[in-house]
């Protein structure tokens, strides 16, 4: 054990006992060194927002967030240099204050930008990795029945897994906690430093040499970059600005694509991802395409209910060569998957440090793109007296040149598209979105079609298209009668 001094803001209380020092996981040294070579960035800022419509109990909501804290290791966690490499400082222990921030406004239109505002500015904070807290929360109060809780969250401490578990611990505790209850949560049989040391443990030897084997030879040859084209030349060191734009697909559409999928013996995640590199393949004319994926990577029943950094990234390289039916694709996409699930455990930011790709400020290296599916999405919460949504948070970063995330509802499947805005204009993705929905069509109503004879184009632009071929064949007719 090593003893150490760690500022913690106002907001909250540390004890002056002894911190506690781990080796940090693989994952999070990459963050970690990203973050010295651009200190300040703002592109691994993770914020979530939850509306409360009722009559809230301010001091049982602040109490579930210090019992959270209290369970949750990583959430006491800074980071600093020692021997070269960063390490993770744990905090025995915190005391958290709920800031109330108080949004007054008589018109809903003018309050709801003030909420946009308020949770643009949380996410336009830096956090500095050595003083810490890596988590910031806030409650604005817009009137005496309706409250926004703003959680806003390093990624070096969380992944999107750690949110639904965040967010589920919050109710139960709270559902607890304003009743007058102890807490029914129970104790964690492990914290995120003990799987940090097991990783570091279990990649040594044989197993790290067959995962480490694997990638080496998927990723062989040239790794060509995807040239997606874009509005805006690329520049020459990338700015990390970006934007967002959500979208839904028709219930009956997304109930096809599941039932394609299950048909076909693959996941939805399978069927998607195909889609999404036949819309690229069709954008580029590339027949060799590497996106990038996530996967939870919490292989253990232990690791379940944590809060931390697990995901880890799957480059997923697809050979479209021979311009194959969709549902051929479909089969090449569904071996490359399931290859790389053999092999998730290798983490990404070794794999990186091995293979060496030519590195280039201007695009990411290995990959450009980014495709995700969550079928386990958001719990919904029920307290007791409130009603409870989560709002959507728009993003200003974009760490790709493009992102689709997916998700699976019961209304069916929405996405968000973030984009760099460096390279597009909002009417581009639009144009992307309207083509992709277009290409799901086709897909379902003919698999056995050639990836080049699915329909891209939507109704009104196939429209366009006809009257302008039209008046083009009516203005070479006028011409030969005269």
């Amino acid at each position: 054990m090593v003893t150490m001094k760690v500022d913690f803001s106002s907001d909250v209380n540390t004890s002056e006992e002894d911190v506690f020092v781990f080796p940090a996981s693989f994952a999070q040294q990459r963050l970690w060194f990203f973050d010295r070579l651009e200190p300040g960035s703002l592109q691994y800022i993770s914020p979530v927002a939850i509306q409360l419509t009722g009559a809230l109990d301010v001091p049982a909501l602040e109490e579930s967030l210090n019992e959270i804290v209290r369970r949750h290791e990583a959430l006491r966690t800074t980071f600093v240099m020692v021997d070269g490499q960063p390490v993770q400082v744990i905090a025995p222990s915190l005391r958290w204050k709920l800031p109330v921030v108080f949004v007054r406004s008589l018109c809903d239109r003018d309050r709801d930008v003030q909420v946009q505002n308020a949770i643009a500015q949380e996410t336009q904070q830096p956090f500095d990795l050595s003083q810490g807290p890596l988590l910031r929360t806030k409650l604005l109060q817009l009137d005496e029945e309706q409250h926004v809780l703003l959680l806003t969250i390093h990624h070096i401490i969380s992944d999107g897994w750690s949110k639904g578990v965040l967010v589920r611990e919050v109710a139960a505790l709270y559902e607890a906690f304003s009743q007058g209850r102890p807490s029914p949560l129970p104790e964690l049989p492990i914290q995120y430093a003990d799987y940090a040391i097991w990783q570091r443990q279990r990649l040594q030897g044989q197993v790290l040499e067959a995962q480490m084997s694997y990638w080496k030879q998927q990723l062989s040859g040239n790794l060509s970059v995807l040239e997606l084209p874009s509005d805006r030349p690329r520049p020459t060191v990338q700015t990390g600005q970006g934007a967002t734009q959500s979208f839904g697909l028709p219930t009956n559409l997304s109930e096809q694509l599941k039932t394609l999928s299950q048909r076909e013996n693959v996941t939805l995640f399978m069927t998607m991802l195909a889609a999404f590199k036949t819309l690229l393949y069709r954008y580029t004319r590339q027949d060799d395409i590497l996106t990038g994926s996530s996967i939870a990577n919490r292989n253990r029943a232990e690791f379940e209910g944590l809060i931390g950094f697990f995901v880890n990234t799957l480059v997923m390289r697809t050979d479209l060569s021979g311009n194959p039916s969709f549902r051929e694709l479909l089969h090449r996409v569904r071996k490359v998957a399931l290859e790389a699930y053999d092999h998730q455990d290798l983490p990404f930011e070794q794999l990186v440090e091995t293979l060496q790709p030519t590195r280039n400020l201007s695009y990411h290296p290995l990959f450009q793109v980014w495709f995700s599916l969550n079928n386990a999405p958001m719990p919904a919460l029920q307290l007791s007296g409130l009603s409870v949504s989560l709002l959507e948070v728009k993003s200003n970063t974009a760490q790709f040149d493009l992102s689709f995330d997916m998700m699976e509802t019961p209304q069916g499947l929405i996405g968000t598209v973030e984009y760099s805005t460096d390279l597009f204009v909002p009417a581009t993705i639009s144009r992307m979105l309207g083509h992709f929905q277009t290409l799901l069509e086709g897909i379902v109503a003919n698999p056995n079609q050639r990836l080049s004879d699915l329909p891209l184009l939507t109704k009104s632009e196939q429209h366009i298209t006809f009257m302008l071929e039209k008046e083009a064949t009516f203005n070479f007719d006028f011409a030969l009668t005269l």
